[in-house]
């Protein structure tokens, strides 16, 4: 039986208070499905950015993909990979938050 999901606008809600309350405010740059959306999140650090996938591994649990890359890139690149991300899937979700350890402000297995 697979495992109950949360609603993902109700994920990313979730995660931008709790942030906000630790210090941390993020920001909502895309609007996705209110349901089944994926989620993209930008890490803003001082060398650079970085973009995290939101990904299942293969028992299904949530875990995060360095989809930018190990190394931390510029803005542009970020951008030129949310806009093709959003062309195939316009229901995708994107959030960003300050990250100068490059770590995203909730809890994540990153792959």
């Amino acid at each position: 039986m697979a495992e109950p999901r949360l609603k993902t606008e109700i994920w990313v809600r979730a995660t931008l208070r709790l942030a906000d309350v630790t210090g941390r405010p993020g920001a909502m740059l895309h609007r996705g499905d209110q349901d089944a959306g994926g989620v993209l999140v930008v890490l803003r650090g001082e060398a650079g950015l970085c973009v995290l996938s939101q990904v299942r591994t293969a028992e299904g649990r949530l875990a995060w993909l360095r989809a930018t890359g190990a190394e931390p890139v510029d803005q542009a690149s970020v951008d030129a990979y949310l806009n093709r991300q959003m062309r195939l899937d316009p229901d995708l979700w994107v959030i960003e938050f300050p990250a100068p350890d490059f770590r995203p402000p909730f809890a994540a297995e990153i792959l």
